[in-house]
């Protein structure tokens, strides 16, 4: 008589168990792993985007701006949600308006769930042949991050100063290579 083989019902049920309980622990942290590099995707594409823009204003000698853009064509300047999604084009005459004859250098499309906003109502950068930032005030701004659930642990902030100096803060904390330490 051949023994059965197999597994027995309680031993199925154990498994079951252990397979559900690695679950429960390794899906939280799966879902911060995938929030993190949401968010840290969505602020470098704008750092990005703005360090580009700054070297290509000093390389080709004219201004060239970052806005808000809806249609990846044209500025949205009454938009200061920057998650709406922007373009980088060469602005030859500093106005902050896609003209006839200014090529747009990148664009990138809205995003969603996360909200990115900007202090001061700006919708724009222009970035001047020197690297300096021309925002429509004299005061350093600064473009928030916020998850959906505007949990500070994903908030995330782009300083720009007026001398053209972008730097990545973590609320609560400083970024690698930042050196201001505040960001709500």
């Amino acid at each position: 008589m051949n023994p059965t083989r197999g597994f027995t019902l309680f031993e199925l049920m154990i498994v079951i168990l252990i397979v559900g309980i690695l679950a429960a622990i390794g899906v939280p942290s799966y879902e911060y792993v995938t929030t993190s590099n949401r968010i840290a995707a969505e602020v470098d594409a704008l750092l990005g985007d703005m360090q580009y823009a700054r070297s290509e204003a000093i390389k080709e000698g004219l201004p060239v701006t970052v806005c808000v853009s809806t249609d990846g064509a044209t500025c949205a300047t009454a938009d200061t949600n920057w998650n709406d999604g922007w373009i980088v084009f060469a602005d030859s005459n500093g106005n902050h308006a896609v003209d006839a004859g200014e090529p747009v250098l990148r664009t990138e499309a809205a995003f969603t769930p996360d909200t990115f906003s900007a202090d001061n109502d700006f919708a724009w950068i222009t970035f001047n042949r020197e690297g300096f930032a021309s925002t429509g005030t004299t005061n350093e701004v600064t473009i928030t991050l916020h998850a959906p659930n505007n949990a500070s642990q994903w908030t995330r902030c782009l300083s720009v100063s007026p001398v053209g100096m972008l730097s990545l803060q973590i609320a609560g904390g400083i970024a690698p290579g930042s050196t201001v330490s505040t960001c709500s």
